[in-house]
């Protein structure tokens, strides 16, 4: 398992209220660090009063875990920094945002 088995799979991930883009190329995610089956990742959300945010949250769980069942999962939800549309890596997407 490395860091980039788990942005792949991050990929995967949609928030429900934004289909468009997985939560990675969002901009959601600011680290992901793998150490042995340990996963930690650091993400926010689009809005602190994010009513997904549960799900979104299981929803990682999960995706990572069912390719890596043993992994050890710990996601830190921080809001400083604020997500911003200029987080979004697809140019044509964050346009509209904006």
């Amino acid at each position: 398992m490395t860091k980039e088995n788990i942005i792949d799979i991050l990929k995967t991930v949609y928030d429900p209220e934004i289909p468009i883009l997985d939560i990675y190329n969002m901009g959601l995610i600011y680290d992901v660090c793998v150490k042995n089956d340990k996963v930690n990742i650091i993400m926010t959300l689009t809005n602190p009063a994010c009513p997904m945010a549960d799900m979104i949250l299981e929803m990682v769980k999960n995706t990572i875990i069912k390719k890596f069942p043993n992994a050890e999962i710990n996601i830190d939800l921080v809001f400083d920094p604020s997500w911003t549309p200029d987080l979004i890596k697809d140019d044509d997407i964050r346009k509209m945002f904006k």
